[in-house]
């Protein structure tokens, strides 16, 4: 188990001794959560014990803003209300700044950042490759439009195509996901033909007002008109789908649902495909544009499949006219760790992939990629895009392929990834609100139950009390699912096999402090 390092006195975090004062000469060395390595000093007990961080050499800057008050107060007078309801933690978190895997907040203490601001942040925060990449093309033009031919758009796109099967070849450079997603919409309707557009119940794919029809949770959804034609299929989810086993999905820890299926047979496959079959056959024309899907559903918890219904489900797609659509906004630049792309790992090749998020390491830069032929259907108007191809943009992308290629990040997110998962499935054997643990590479979902034989949601208040309880000891992570009920892992893909340990100790502190106050 993770080591206790020192009982720091005082409630509030301003409270605590400041680094000058905890150095002594006879005293014994500990990491502090800012950083700095620090010696042992003699101080009154805590209420919490805190565990030893990883150490962090880099020292952030002091911060001298404006207050956590004021911030607080231009929050609810100035910016968009709903900031307010989706604001993380009871105690919320001022993020003052960021290297790697690490984040400072206002008052100097070091969170280990397991979310990447929501699996955005691929190669680390204010990773300095990224920097000196941004930082010369910022010297040199800061924007032009494609209207105009600049060597960095087109090396950019060379670059990613690269990374992509053929006939994936043909860029379409955007702002964000949900624009990359409106565009592959309107796309798809276009080469077809067709209108109609299937997605996965539980699916995120955007907010804008097309996209929207595609997002299946209705906390996105507003009550008004949304894109119409977009119809959503059971998501095949395998352990809190009526279906599933213990052999099902690609992932290195698997559920523990019972299984009798035969080698290389699916039940659970067969029946979700039986209820993809069913919406053909009950709510969807016999001519659909297309079937759009994540690899591993990112907001609805990091869900997975059966191991073979993309396969199938591309087959049955384009029986009936459709293209099929790979979202990689989350799983796409080797986070899943066996492949660059989350579709490789089913063995398919999509006709249009998007991809936003790890895109840029949090610069914002979107995609759509598709064939030249499909590219062809959507030559029968002008589409322009101001920003889109912006060289700032483009030098950031360009370098965040490079980071991940040289510094081996997508073998780093197989690597640590399933020590993660493998470790804390032990973890949900020994705790009775686990329920799942899943994923691959570095894109993890544990999913919280009131107990393994129902597999209940864990209540909100539940998830909400664990999920303080892990801030509070330095450690940010997600939450996801329809109902909010699974923890979502997904950091910058240069985290280490000692930052797991760290958070493998504080997450199973966190479930036995909420266990032993039921």
């Amino acid at each position: 188990m993770y080591k206790v390092v020192a009982r720091l006195s005082g409630r509030r975090r301003r409270a605590l001794p400041t680094p000058q004062t905890l150095c002594s000469p006879s005293a014994a060395r500990f990491h502090l959560r800012s950083g700095a390595v620090c010696q042992k000093a003699v101080v009154n007990p805590s209420p919490i014990d805190l565990l030893e961080m990883p150490p962090c050499s880099f020292k952030p800057e002091e911060y001298t803003g404006m207050s956590k008050e004021r911030m607080m107060e231009v929050r609810r007078q100035n910016i968009n209300p709903v900031t307010m309801k989706i604001t993380y933690y009871k105690k919320p978190v001022f993020i003052h700044q960021g290297h790697m895997q690490w984040l400072w907040d206002v008052d100097g203490k070091r969170y280990l950042d397991l979310f990447a601001g929501v699996a955005t942040v691929a190669v680390g925060h204010c990773n300095p490759k990224v920097i000196a990449a941004t930082e010369r093309q910022l010297r040199k033009l800061w924007h032009t439009t494609n209207i105009y031919v600049h060597p960095g758009l087109h090396e950019y796109c060379e670059k990613l195509t690269s990374n992509l099967p053929h006939p994936l070849k043909v860029v379409y450079l955007t702002n964000s996901g949900s624009e990359a997603n409106d565009l592959a919409m309107l796309m798809a309707r276009l080469h077809t033909g067709n209108f109609d557009i299937i997605t996965f119940r539980g699916s995120y794919h955007g907010g804008t007002q097309q996209t929207m029809g595609l997002t299946s949770n209705s906390s996105y959804k507003y009550p008004a008109a949304t894109s119409s034609g977009c119809t959503t299929v059971m998501c095949p989810d395998v352990f809190r789908g009526p279906w599933g086993g213990s052999h099902c999905r690609d992932s290195p820890v698997q559920t523990i649902r019972e299984c009798s299926c035969a080698q290389g047979h699916c039940m659970a496959n067969e029946h979700y495909i039986g209820q993809l079959k069913e919406t053909f056959a009950t709510s969807v024309p016999s001519r659909i544009a297309a079937f759009f899907a994540e690899p591993i559903q990112g907001m609805g918890g990091a869900v997975q499949y059966p191991k073979n219904y993309w396969k199938e489900a591309y087959k049955l797609i384009r029986e009936r006219g459709g293209i099929c659509i790979s979202d990689e906004v989350q799983t796409g630049f080797g986070r899943t760790g066996t492949h660059f792309w989350g579709f490789q790992g089913y063995d398919v090749l999509p006709d249009m992939v998007t991809m936003a998020k790890g895109i840029g390491n949090g610069f914002p830069i979107g995609a759509v990629v598709t064939t030249p032929e499909i590219a062809a259907s959507f030559a029968k108007a002008f589409h322009f895009n101001t920003f889109g191809g912006n060289p700032v943009a483009c030098a950031v992308g360009s370098s965040v392929i490079d980071t991940i290629k040289e510094d081996g990040l997508q073998q780093n997110s197989l690597r640590v990834g399933t020590y993660l998962m493998t470790e804390m499935a032990k973890l949900r054997d020994s705790h009775e609100i686990i329920g799942d643990v899943r994923g691959k590479g570095l894109q993890i979902g544990v999913e919280m139950v009131k107990d393994k034989a129902s597999r209940e949601p864990l209540p909100p208040e539940a998830m909400g009390e664990i999920f303080e309880d892990i801030k509070d000891m330095g450690v940010l992570i997600g939450k996801g699912g329809i109902y909010g009920q699974t923890f979502r892992i997904q950091p910058p893909m240069c985290i280490t096999k000692d930052d797991v340990d760290f958070f493998l100790a504080v997450f199973n502190r966190a479930i036995n402090r909420y266990m032993d106050k039921k």
